[in-house]
């Protein structure tokens, strides 16, 4: 029988970055105080704060990446820079008074729901714990960086660094440098340094699709506009957004039309690059979509430059001052950046979370991630994930879905109130059905058209986006059925309609 027990707080959030503030925020505004946020690091902003390599921006326009209830006025372009998005979560954090709950440099490791009386166990790095009623995990996919498995590279004399911990103490003039990997990283970072090398190489495994960035500074008069008429940068949001979220059809429908995208591609490629050798090189083999589609203007012709050499050949090994391919080619490094994305799918790892019975969720998520709307988890009262398995896209914004899972978040928290129970956690069976339904849906997208990507699990699992339209899934989340869900009041013995 639970003991009815009085937490430390109510709601304990993991994670600063967009879902972590939003999560609070709503809290605040819903006239809920009593919650504590954990930071890793000794500032907010997570991925924003952390990834800070040169030219790295978002691929979202930027009256569309950021909160709904927290509009920027003064956004210097169409797509923001990193300092910019960093900037404006900062302020946000301030401008809703959430410094106070927040506890910087401290690292969740572990967190234990106790059964007996209903809380989580909470345990930090440093060896403190605490009690919460609810536990909310906000932290995103793109926050563990991902280094290749090569041979020899712990042998490597030089300077070695992923992009997400960029050292601009290394001075780039006039080294040797290599970058593994072409995704959203490298295409931002590659035409930053190549005027400072002296020797670029870039290692390609898969040459990605890539098209034209219609980036430019807003205007004076439009950000007058936006502040003097606040309505028009609402309309605006929404004309981007269902600008973005047309191109669902091609994503989540119909891959087929898709090739309608690939032939603007293929034309801003023969445009950039006229060495028909290059342009092979960079030439796609899938459909357009199935992997990130990545936004450049400048990528191209960084690659075209005298200083840089592009190479699809495989690394072989690593040596001390060198990266040989498997032809047997040696080339000479000073320096290797990694520009190889994050561990996506690996969604808590270092964390531990311990549900009812005890089970690790990452032992649980070990044949792929999966929860009830990418939110809550059977098995695992009153734990909620923002940024959850299947809840990322691949045409639209985050920020989007991000508010959209934190609006049943906090449906469920008043459930939970109106019911005096203490906890609630997704049944099974509707658990299972849903993500039946979801892996049948995600059979017709394009991610499933035959590529290698960091959307899918070691099973070949696309357990990270959504396959659908997003407005689908903020229609999904608008409410809380109480049929889906099992409940367990504080000081009450279980029922058969209750957790058991």
């Amino acid at each position: 029988m639970p003991v009815e027990q009085h937490p430390n707080v109510a709601v304990a959030i993991i994670g600063t970055g967009f879902a972590g503030l939003c999560m609070a925020i709503r809290l605040k505004q819903a006239g809920i105080t009593d919650f504590v946020l954990f930071e890793k690091d000794t500032e907010v902003g997570g991925t924003w704060r952390d990834n800070h390599y040169p030219g790295c921006a978002c691929d979202i326009p930027s009256n569309l990446y950021s909160f709904s209830f927290a509009p920027n006025r003064d956004w210097s372009r169409s797509y923001p820079l990193q300092a910019e998005i960093f900037d404006y979560l900062k302020r946000v954090t301030d401008r809703h008074g959430l410094r106070r709950h927040i506890r910087f440099g401290t690292m969740v490791v572990t967190a234990r729901f106790d059964g007996t009386t209903n809380l989580w166990q909470i345990t930090t790095a440093s060896g403190d714990s605490l009690t919460a009623r609810v536990l909310v995990s906000a932290m995103g996919p793109l926050s563990r960086p991902s280094y290749p498995a090569l041979k020899g590279l712990e042998t490597f004399q030089g300077t070695s660094f992923h992009s997400a911990h960029w050292n601009h103490d290394f001075d780039l003039a006039g080294k040797r440098v290599a970058v593994i990997g072409t995704g959203a990283s490298a295409i931002q970072f590659v035409p930053q340094i190549q005027p400072k090398a002296a020797r670029l190489t870039l290692f390609q495994r898969t040459a990605p699709w890539v098209l034209p960035k219609s980036d430019r500074p807003f205007k004076p008069w439009e950000k007058r506009l936006f502040r003097l008429v606040p309505a028009s940068q609402w309309l605006f949001r929404k004309a981007i957004y269902w600008q973005h979220e047309v191109r669902a059809l091609g994503f989540t429908w119909k891959p087929a039309w898709m090739g309608k995208i690939e032939t603007i591609a293929m034309r801003h490629l023969r445009r950039r690059i006229a060495d028909p050798v290059l342009r092979a090189k960079l030439t796609p083999h899938y459909r357009i979509g199935c992997k990130r589609v990545l936004l450049s203007n400048d990528y191209y012709p960084a690659l075209t430059q005298p200083n840089v050499d592009l190479v699809t050949t495989a690394i072989a090994e690593v040596r001390a001052h060198a990266i040989v391919t498997e032809d047997g080619t040696e080339y000479p490094v000073d320096a290797i950046i990694h520009g190889t994305g994050f561990r996506a799918t690996d969604m808590l790892t270092p964390m531990h979370i311990y549900g009812r019975d005890g089970t690790d969720l990452n032992d649980a998520w070990a044949d792929g991630a999966e929860a009830y709307l990418g939110i809550a988890i059977s098995n695992y009262p009153n734990f909620f994930t923002i940024i959850g398995p299947n809840t990322g896209l691949g045409h639209n914004s985050m920020v989007f879905m991000i508010e959209a899972s934190v609006h049943y978040v906090m449906k469920c928290l008043g459930l939970l109130h109106r019911r005096g129970g203490a906890a609630m956690a997704p049944r099974p069976e509707v658990q299972r059905r849903y993500n039946v339904r979801l892996q049948q849906k995600m059979a017709h997208t394009v991610w499933t058209t035959g590529c290698k990507s960091w959307y899918l699990d070691a099973r070949g699992r696309n357990t990270t986006l959504w396959p659908d339209f997003t407005f689908n899934y903020w229609f999904t989340t608008r409410r809380v059925k109480q049929r889906d869900f099992e409940f367990a009041a504080a000081g009450a013995s279980r029922t058969r309609a209750g957790i058991s």
